[in-house]
Formats: C-alpha cells, structure tokens, sequence
C-alpha cells in the first residue's frame, strides 16, 4: 500500500493545547454570523447510529437522550445569549452550559444577575465583560503577528477564559516559547507551557470520509505527495450546484491564482486512477474574518454516489442524518465523524479560539473557532463536527493529528489536558461563502438537512 504524504504539512494545523484551566472555564458566547429562522428539530434518540449511541455513552458518559437534550438546550442558550448581549453589552460577561447540564449566564452587575436569574438562568458575577475581553484578545493577537516566526511559531492558541477574567496563551514548552515577552498593556494573561510543537503533521489516509487532492494530474511522474483531508457537509446553493464544505488548508492550490485543484477519492492500490469526484472552487484561509475552508463542486460521480443527501458517515459506513445547523456554546456536547477514529463526542471547551497557522510557503494566518475535547487523528481536517444532530463545524486541526488512535493520544495528553480539536463554526462559514459569492457560485448557499430535502 502506498503511503500518502500530506504535501502541505506545514501548516500548522491548530495543534491547540486545552489545558486543564481552559476545560474548566466557561468561555465566550458569540455573536452568530448567521442564524437560522427558528431552532431546528433533531432526530430523536432510537433513530441515531448504533455507533454514535455508543460513542456518546463512551466518551460523554450520557445516554442519546440526554445528548439531544443538552444539545437543544445550548441552543436555547446561544440564543437567548445574543438578544442578552445585545441589548446590554457592557453587562454581558460570557454563558454556557455548566458540568451539571445546567445554563449559566454570567455579567458584571447585580441588575443584569437579577433579569437573567428572572428569566430562568443561574448567573455568575464577572469583573470584566465579553466586550472587553474581545479587545484584550485582538490586541494580544496583533502583537503576536508582529512577532518572527521563530516566536510566533512557539504560541499554538489564544483562549478566553471568561470564569478568571484573563486570555490564556498556549506556548510551547521550548526555548522561543520561554523567550516571548509579553506585553505589558495586555493585562491578565495567562501561559500554558505544553510540549514543542509546530513541526510537520502527518495527514494519514482514511477510507470512507477521506479524499485525496495534489495541485495538478494525479498522473504526474513528478508528483512526490498528495494532501489527504475529509469531506464535509454537503451543500447547495441557489443555482443547484452540488457542493461540499470542507478544510482551506486541504486545498493544494490555497493562494494561487487559479485554486482549482482535483479531489479523488482515493484508491490506494492505484492512486493515479482514483477517481475524482470535483474539484475545490473556493479556499479560504485567514482573513477578514479568519475562517478555515474549502468549496469543494461535486460532480455527477459524487452525486450519483449520494453525496447529494443530508449525511455524514462514521464508522462502519453508518450515516448520521444533519437536521439543521448550530453555534458552538461553552459545555454543549459534540461528536464528530471519521472512519478511522469512527464516532468520537466531547464537549465544547471555549467557544472563541484564535491560532496562527503556516502554509507551505510560510505565510502566517490567523484561524478562529471553538475548539472541544473529542478526539480527532490525522487526515480528519475538514471533517464534519455536529451538536446532537445539528450541524456545529469542520474540523481544522487538532493536537492528536499524529497519534495512531485516540486509546494512545488520550493517554499521552491527559497529563496536558486530553485531546482537543479546533473546529471552524459551519454558520460563519456559510455567511462567508455567500457574501463572496458575487451572485455566482455559493450563492445563496445551504447545507442540505432533512428539512430542505423532504
């Protein structure tokens, strides 16, 4: 069997660092970049995939019901914490979903305590508000990227940890790490040394969710590597074009002129005969809004293949089918799909997560997200991650990319935390795509759900 070879190993897949204190802080409830209508359904528990019933049990120690249920209620949560914000924004200090499956909102005044508590909500005091703690945060993260690379390549995340008022830098435990000097009109911060990291990641093949791409023919002699990354959700848009969401970094042509670039499904006793199934139309990495992913536009094969259904596969070929579309809340639960790392749940850790990542060419991005603790393995990037059934992200990266399974990663991350993964949220993707749309491709752009498909 050949091995794959990610060619863009070099970026720095969000190899974050969730600490103990991260896991324990309730962090950051969001502004949506966009909203659905109302809340939408979700499948009830007899009708999830044996596997995922299973995995939840596992990693969640909860049945189905109290997943779809929590699940609901972050949702419930998100919301009512946007109209809260927005309507009292200096009052506003962070909300989530406590260990005991209850919803905290917590602000800065005793008047802003007694609505929330009126409304049905525990409430926490805060000395400094969301507000705030944003503007910490864009400052920490425009003097990170005046740093060189050599330091800024020490820094794998930044968090906002709203329980201890404070941002929490996660820093390689290496000799650039233990040089930074931080600045001193932040105040508050916070350093997690973990182990070096920043190196190559290994982007290992998976069968099933994983698809292969390399910046020209399959066929070429000279091609020495391929990039190996997972489908997301698929998608529509408003002229019908078949599409699937899927990692900015996969795309072997990020940055180019022309960013089209073929996607396969691999076959790996033949590798130049896989068959391609589209091509990557879009690729965003960084930016204005500091998002990580692809436009993949399927073809007729993928289609014909079911790629045109409101699914996920996990393991064994089982599907999961995508009711809707949610936000990432502090505590909500999540599993994510992999046929490698089959069905693997966790909790959302921080809501509001940024990293710089590199590409190939040592150009420096800053990702943001929300990162949970559900394991992910290499060649994962671009998977899809949900909340019950709703659909919450694509996986960016993780810092389990080069473990052989999750029995070994958790195992050599408990002492740092346990396994984490960056997730980039679908609502934020789907508002980018159709604002760049121009009218063209991605218009009007929909993740196909049980809803929109009958």
């Amino acid at each position: 069997m050949r091995k794959l070879v990610a060619r863009r190993a070099a970026v720095r897949a969000a190899r974050i660092g969730c600490a103990a204190t991260v896991f324990l802080a309730p962090l950051l409830a969001t502004t949506p970049a966009s909203a659905d209508p109302a809340t939408p359904s979700q499948l009830t528990a007899e009708n999830l995939p044996a596997e995922l019933a299973q995995a939840i049990s596992r990693d969640l120690k909860m049945t189905p019901a109290e997943y779809l249920e929590r699940s609901a209620l972050a949702q419930q949560l998100s919301t009512y914490a946007n109209d809260f914000r927005s309507e009292r924004p200096d009052a506003f200090a962070g909300a989530w979903i406590g260990t005991d499956g209850r919803p905290v909102v917590a602000v800065t005044s005793l008047d802003a305590a007694r609505i929330a508590s009126g409304d049905g909500y525990q409430t926490r005091l805060a000395p400094v508000s969301a507000d705030n703690l944003e503007n910490s945060l864009m400052q920490l993260n425009q003097w990170i990227t005046t740093l060189p690379r050599e330091l800024s390549n020490a820094i794998n995340s930044v968090a906002i940890d709203v329980l201890n008022s404070q941002l929490v830098l996660s820093v390689a435990n290496t000799p650039a790490g233990h040089v930074l000097n931080l600045p001193t009109l932040i105040a508050n911060i916070k350093v997690i040394l973990l182990p070096g990291s920043g190196g190559p990641v290994e982007r290992r093949p998976m069968a099933g969710d994983t698809y292969i791409s390399a910046p020209g023919s399959l066929r070429d002699a000279a091609l020495k590597s391929v990039d190996v990354c997972s489908f997301g959700f698929n998608s529509v848009d408003a002229s019908g074009n078949a599409l699937n969401i899927s990692a900015g970094h996969c795309d072997p042509n990020l940055g180019t002129t022309d960013q089209q670039a073929g996607v396969y499904l691999p076959d790996v006793k033949d590798i130049p005969n896989s068959p391609e199934v589209g091509s990557f139309v879009r690729a965003q990495l960084g930016g204005q809004n500091a998002l990580d992913y692809s436009v993949i536009k399927l073809n007729d094969r993928a289609v014909s293949a079911g790629m045109d259904q409101p699914s996920v596969r996990g393991s064994n070929g089982t599907t999961l089918t995508i009711t809707g579309t949610a936000e990432p809340v502090t505590g909500a639960p999540v599993c994510k799909s992999g046929q490698s790392s089959t069905f693997t749940c966790g909790f959302v850790v921080a809501d509001r997560v940024e990293t710089q990542l590199y590409t190939a060419a040592g150009e420096s991005k800053t990702v943001r997200g929300f990162a949970s603790s559900a394991c992910t393995l290499g060649g994962d990037s671009g998977g899809a991650i949900v909340t019950g059934t709703l659909a919450l992200g694509i996986t960016s990266g993780s810092n389990a990319a080069d473990a052989p399974n999750c029995n070994e990663a958790n195992m050599a991350l408990a002492q740092y935390g346990g396994t984490a993964t960056l997730g980039i949220p679908i609502r934020a993707i789907l508002a980018d795509i159709d604002a760049s749309s121009g009218g063209g491709l991605g218009s009007g752009v929909a993740l196909r759900t049980k809803q929109n498909t009958g």
